[in-house]
């Protein structure tokens, strides 16, 4: 019923932000005396705050048009070379034949579309052949095309693997470091010759009993019968998903700006005041960020309430407890995938320990075959996105990839391990 009173809402909005749109375009016209004056300029900059925040955001696009490589400008095109009910699998065709490695970034579906990975990419791109999980908003799913739940998840990056061959990387932001870490063990345990080179797992909630995050409190202190009742709603009508059990992404939208209210409620007043004295470069920054930020897809009720119980109640992983399709996960079978974790030392949504944790896990992996790399003054998001991120973070990426990366006439995982000599030291760097 929620649901349904939030569409019936948005639509009755829709006038009166129609309204707010076209007297805030009146009031700036060059034409409109008022426009000269500090109060046409106020009541304008009131009707825009209105409008932005009433709108309603759909998927965003990447929007790359080319990268560079080494100092020359390189086209690049979107192709989808593989489609599932609920994600798409997406390549960034560069215009230029190399053979850099093969890169699938695992974009977390956890509420934001995968665009908000859009830094990410771009950084990886001048390097690597890039390939990217395109969720897809589970209110547009109908429901003859099935549920979606945790296990899938896993199902999809292993087919998403196998797509693109031997020897791959992967790289897991935030929430799929946990079916990431899964898959590959998976794959590592059967002697999948698809098993990635390496993966990269950054700021996830491998255990998140370390450092527990106010997220992570808040997983625990519920039980997963309140989630269910309180946060799961029915797609309503007019929707290709009419009748599908989800997590709403207004709902999701709600807890992401709580979570730091203040800090919102500041940006949206600097704004305001920005608005009015022209400041064009700090509206357009801020913008662009709540463009990207109020862009919200629901989730398949599912997968969201077993990663839940899976992931931040039961413990599941770290403690061995994990299954997938009557398969206990077992970590101790990861040797032949190389392990880099990458952490933010302000993370307020992983905490600091819960992906190094996975070291402590794949006992069987050689030092030579791990990293792990911590980055101070970085929130959550710092951690893929931002100057940080390509001026610290993504050159070590790149370089732990390049290193694992097989040399030619070395083509399974299994080569590359039984060369590997065992150390019991770890290297971590903290970077200033």
């Amino acid at each position: 019923m929620l649901y349904q009173l939030h569409e019936l809402h948005r639509a009755a909005l829709t006038p009166v932000r129609l309204a707010a749109e076209a007297n805030q375009h009146w009031l700036r016209s060059p034409f409109n005396p008022l426009s000269y004056t500090h109060a046409g300029r106020t009541v304008a900059a009131a009707f825009d705050v209105f409008e932005q925040t009433t709108r309603d955001y759909g998927k965003p696009a990447f929007g790359f048009k080319s990268t560079k490589i080494d100092g020359r400008k390189v086209a690049v095109t979107e192709q989808i070379v593989h489609r599932k009910p609920f994600c798409q699998l997406k390549r960034f065709v560069r215009d230029v034949t190399m053979e850099d490695p093969k890169l699938l970034i695992v974009a977390p579906l956890s509420g934001h579309y995968a665009t908000l990975l859009r830094g990410t990419v771009e950084a990886m791109l001048p390097h690597h052949d890039v390939y990217i999980t395109d969720w897809r908003d589970a209110r547009m799913v109908p429901m003859y095309q099935g549920s979606f739940d945790l296990d899938d998840y896993i199902d999809y990056v292993i087919e998403f693997l196998h797509h693109l061959g031997p020897n791959a990387h992967v790289m897991a932001v935030c929430q799929p470091s946990v079916p990431v870490l899964a898959a590959v063990a998976l794959m590592n345990a059967m002697g999948d010759p698809y098993s990635p080179a390496t993966m990269t797992l950054m700021g996830g909630p491998i255990d998140t009993r370390r450092n527990p995050t106010v997220p992570n409190k808040l997983a625990t202190e519920r039980s997963i019968e309140w989630f269910e009742t309180s946060v799961i709603a029915r797609v309503p009508v007019l929707y290709p998903g009419f009748m599908r059990k989800v997590y709403p992404g207004f709902m999701q939208l709600t807890g992401f700006m709580s979570m730091n209210l203040d800090r919102h409620v500041g940006a949206h007043i600097d704004h305001f005041f920005n608005l009015i004295k022209g400041d064009g470069d700090s509206t357009q920054a801020h913008e662009k960020f709540y463009d990207e930020y109020r862009s919200v897809m629901d989730l398949p009720a599912e997968y969201y309430l077993q990663t839940v119980k899976t992931v931040f109640q039961d413990h599941a992983l770290p403690k061995g407890n994990m299954w997938h399709r009557g398969v206990q996960v077992d970590l101790g079978t990861v040797e032949h995938t190389a392990l880099m974790t990458v952490e933010g030392s302000l993370d307020d949504i992983s905490g600091v320990g819960q992906t190094k944790a996975a070291h402590d896990l794949c006992i069987n992996l050689p030092d030579s075959m791990r990293a792990h790399y911590e980055q101070d003054g970085v929130g959550h998001y710092g951690v893929f996105n931002g100057r940080r991120w390509r001026d610290k973070i993504a050159p070590r990426v790149r370089d732990f990839i390049r290193e694992q990366t097989p040399a030619p006439g070395v083509a399974t995982p299994k080569k590359r391990r039984a060369g590997a000599k065992a150390k019991n030291g770890r290297k971590t760097v903290l970077a200033k």
